[in-house]
């Protein structure tokens, strides 16, 4: 097993063998000067799915799980690299001087996106894993008639608990309060939110599990469609658990993109 360091706390990723044929699947471009991995199915259908990366700027290309159920279902995917932004509209250094994550995705890759594929919402489910899962449920919430569908693995919701500890997380907040006030669970709006949402977490993810019940726990207040698992456990958070899930989450990602379509009459 090949353990490399992708999210806080550390979490593990087998070494994947991709072939050839997989791999070349993939391609490295840039949208607007940022690095994108791009994944162009044999026989692509009209959706896309766009997916943020974890901490550890690992995204979903070369993943050979992943790529096989995009292959499968026919889902073209784009992966910005946001190094590590925690994907806020705040300005992160390590990311761009000036240019949030936030604009650099509202602004440059849904735009792409159009250009490329002729996809515009609904026709995009947005993704993510750990610090990308509560960045995707973050943008979902907030702009919820761009992204009506959702998936998010072992979103790292209560990400102000990093405070203070080295992280680019101090250069982008002033203290814990203002992380805290941003996150998803601030952004929750009782009519405004996205129809179709999954957010999933590994049981044994102690320092990511509460922020997740938590929100489930106000979506439900607020009476909020949505489907979680936090019963599901294969290995904690790291790659063996995020891949266990794959083929839920782009299972659920496809059905909300065709519900979606058939609700605006765009498929």
């Amino acid at each position: 097993m090949t353990i490399r360091n992708c999210s806080i706390p550390r979490c593990r990723r087998k070494g994947i063998d991709v072939s050839n044929t997989t791999a070349a699947s993939w391609q490295s471009i840039e949208v607007a000067g940022k690095t994108c991995d791009v994944f162009e199915p044999a026989r692509p259908g009209p959706y896309v799915v766009l997916h943020l990366n974890v901490v550890g700027m690992e995204t979903l290309a070369g993943n050979a799980v992943w790529t096989q159920l995009l292959q499968d279902r026919g889902l073209r995917a784009i992966c910005p690299h946001g190094r590590r932004s925690w994907w806020t509209n705040r300005v992160c250094a390590e990311f761009d001087a000036t240019l949030t994550a936030e604009r650099h995705l509202l602004d440059n890759v849904l735009p792409f996106i159009r250009e490329r594929w002729g996809a515009e919402p609904p026709k995009i489910a947005l993704t993510g894993i750990s610090m990308g899962g509560q960045g995707a449920l973050r943008f979902a919430m907030k702009y919820a008639a761009k992204f009506p569908v959702v998936a998010a693995i072992s979103a790292a919701i209560d990400y102000q608990n990093l405070y203070d500890q080295g992280t680019t997380i101090d250069e982008m907040y002033p203290d814990k309060e203002a992380i805290r006030q941003d996150t998803v669970l601030l952004h929750v709006h009782p009519l405004n939110w996205p129809r179709n949402m999954l957010f999933v977490i590994d049981p044994a993810d102690r320092m990511w599990l509460d922020g997740n019940q938590r929100l489930h726990e106000k979506l439900n207040a607020l009476g909020i469609p949505h489907q979680y698992d936090f019963e599901t456990s294969a290995g904690g958070h790291s790659w063996d658990y995020f891949n266990h899930m794959a083929p839920r989450v782009i299972d659920f990602v496809l059905k909300g993109l065709e519900a979606e379509g058939l609700r605006v009459g765009s498929v």
